[in-house]
């Protein structure tokens, strides 16, 4: 009798423990959709200025190309092999046998120049809008942090598959880095594990690449959380306390899902009926060693600091100088230390010029850059690099002291 009584209690208890976890994984399960719920209607009823115009869309346009490239991503990465021997024909099986591999692909490569497109188009507006001026530094700061990953990754991901282009950029980058006076060498051996190019440098590349993405996300939430903390800047020159505020929820949800929805006809448009605006006939072509493509040129968004690069002739000095252009945006709010209250009709248009001007020379490096740094371009490159850097060291400081004259 007691035996099997005993066994009868056993199997109590153990009917009893699956539903007691059950029980706690529900109240687990609501009340993280409690906090979730309590999060999103906060989120919802952040104030923001009532004056933010469609510049302020592009935060949101570049969290979505995020999304969409970190799916893509993830789903390329099950069919990608980082051999030298095999990393061209995995790209090519990719976009020839795996179910609409040719798609995910043309995605992720659409995404990545969009991507940058539109954090470019981010950073000229906190530059004009001196979005990086206290209390915001914090904000300013972490989004140049982004631009960094986000061209380290971009560059990791441009050599993954092993073209002409893929494979000469690497070496014009290991060389570059190899320029760096007493650690270059040794820099140069762990970029490439080796002499050249070759599997450790994909192996390398790949990890970097898959890797970077995930500190990329963790990053953006640093800044979303900084940006919620601090408060989203103002178009306008008028103190905060005349200022109007509105919730984040409905009304400027409906414009960035709008922003969105027209940054998809273009992201479609482009790789549909334009993808030569984006790729490369010489990386379609696998890596050879032996062959040194006519031009070797990075992707647009590489070619200023490219162009940069060449018009100097010492390869260190290049370095130092193509670097420092991106390296300089973490001096911004230092170098500019005026008001924005005292701002009139005159500083906006001198702002808008000499801001059009920074921007002129990066394009015009850019170009120098496309035709190798010769005849005539050499020295519009050596003028873009000056002007580039006037703008920042020059005409920021300046800006702020006739600010302080002025206020």
């Amino acid at each position: 009798m007691y035996p099997i009584s005993g066994v009868r209690g056993e199997k109590g208890k153990m009917a009893a423990t699956p539903a007691r976890h059950t029980e706690q994984a529900e109240k687990e399960a609501r009340s993280f959709l409690q906090q979730a719920g309590a999060y999103a209607r906060h989120y919802g009823r952040l104030p923001l200025p009532a004056d933010l115009n469609w510049w302020w869309t592009i935060g949101a346009m570049l969290v979505a190309v995020l999304v969409l490239m970190l799916f893509t991503g993830l789903t390329l990465t099950l069919a990608y092999t980082p051999d030298a021997s095999l990393a061209f024909g995995s790209v090519e099986a990719i976009e020839r046998r795996m179910p609409s591999g040719w798609l995910l692909r043309a995605m992720h490569m659409t995404g990545a120049s969009v991507f940058m497109a539109a954090l470019y188009a981010h950073l000229l507006r906190g530059l004009y809008y001196r979005t990086y001026l206290p209390p915001r530094r914090g904000i300013w700061l972490s989004g140049c942090g982004l631009l960094v990953l986000v061209m380290v990754t971009a560059f990791a991901g441009y050599v993954l598959p092993w073209g002409q282009m893929s494979y000469w950029g690497a070496d014009v980058a290991a060389k570059a880095v190899g320029a760096v006076p007493f650690i270059g060498q040794g820099l140069e051996q762990v970029f490439l594990g080796g002499e050249s190019p070759g599997t450790p440098t994909l192996h390398r590349m790949f990890t970097l690449h898959f890797l970077l993405a995930f500190v990329i996300i963790g990053l953006v939430l640093v800044h979303v959380a900084v940006v919620h903390a601090k408060g989203s800047s103002s178009p306008s020159v008028q103190p905060e306390i005349r200022r109007k505020y509105l919730p984040f929820y409905p009304y400027f949800t409906t414009r960035d899902i709008l922003a969105i929805l027209v940054m998809a006809l273009g992201f479609v448009a482009v790789m549909c009926f334009w993808p030569g605006l984006i790729t490369e006939p010489a990386n379609y072509r696998p890596a050879n060693p032996l062959h040194t493509p006519a031009d070797i040129e990075p992707e647009w968004y590489f070619l200023p600091f490219y162009g940069m690069l060449q018009v100097v002739p010492s390869k260190f000095w290049g370095l130092l100088v193509s670097g420092g252009a991106v390296a300089v945006l973490f001096a911004v709010p230092w170098l500019d230390k005026g008001s924005r209250i005292a701002n009139s009709g005159v500083a906006r248009l001198t702002d808008a010029g000499a801001l059009l001007a920074c921007v002129g020379a990066a394009v015009t490096a850019a170009a120098a850059g496309v035709h190798h740094a010769q005849g005539g371009w050499l020295l519009a490159g050596q003028a873009a690099c000056l002007v580039y850097y006037l703008y920042f060291l020059v005409f920021l400081p300046l800006r702020t002291r006739f600010a302080g004259r002025e206020a």
